[in-house]
């Protein structure tokens, strides 16, 4: 499981504790690592106390910040794991829904995200207006312009198996919040299949993400990335 993480001193210990909670009755082993994206608080201090205590739990730490894409990608690569699971640090999706995700995967499906828009979906506690208009705005462009079939690209909260998920993100050069579209556009590239599974979810306050200056940005990378076309996009990264 990886986890980015950017300035969450105040929730990464009680994320930490139910992800251990929930996990330790699995009939899987499993691990968990926090990639602190340059983080300026206590978090890579608390991550790597509360890994002293459980060693499952592993950090990876570097300095400056430079990005949730470039957080993930590193753990995507860096991490162990026959399937790896991408969950944000506020479990704004709780945890237990990893189970239909990989009810997903087990019908061949090698990639599995959640997504609220569905029907299907239970958003406990919604966004405000402002913000879920703004994220179907968005995702009516991602449509548009690079996965089509797809409501809901940004949810954090994806299960990719591990050698894909390696295969997907040495190609990610992306290393802001575009990464989510980008990566999924790759795995179409190379013609994986992607489930879209209905999940639980609850808004969470002191998301990162700035509405109008991220959007844009997003907006940009999305145009460039189809600008580039599909032999470009599976181009490595040149680190």
């Amino acid at each position: 499981m990886i986890v980015p993480a950017y300035n969450e001193a105040d929730r990464i210990v009680p994320s930490l504790t139910r992800m251990v909670e929930y996990f330790s009755g699995a009939p899987y082993s499993w691990t968990i690592t926090v990639v602190s994206d340059g983080s300026t608080d206590d978090t890579a201090k608390l991550v790597a106390a509360f890994s002293d205590e459980e060693p499952r739990v592993s950090l990876i730490e570097y300095q400056p910040n430079r990005g949730k894409g470039f957080a993930v990608r590193t753990g995507m690569l860096q991490a162990p794991g026959a399937w790896k699971l991408l969950s944000d640090a506020d479990l704004a999706t709780p945890i237990e829904e990893v189970e239909k995700l990989f009810a997903a995967v087990e019908q061949d499906n090698p990639v599995a995200i959640g997504s609220r828009p569905l029907r299907e979906s239970s958003l406990e506690i919604r966004q405000p207006f402002y913000r879920e208009w703004l994220g179907r705005s968005f995702n009516f462009a991602v449509q548009s312009l690079g996965i089509r079939g797809i409501h809901d690209t940004q949810c954090g909260f994806k299960l990719f198996k591990g050698e894909i998920a390696e295969e997907i993100f040495q190609r990610v050069k992306l290393d802001g919040f575009g990464y989510d579209f980008e990566a999924l556009m790759i795995a179409r590239d190379l013609g994986y299949p992607i489930a879209e599974i209905p999940i639980r979810w609850r808004h969470q306050e002191g998301s990162k993400v700035r509405v109008v200056r991220d959007g844009l940005r997003m907006l940009r990378d999305l145009v460039r990335l189809r600008l580039w076309g599909k032999n470009k996009r599976l181009e490595p990264r040149a680190d």
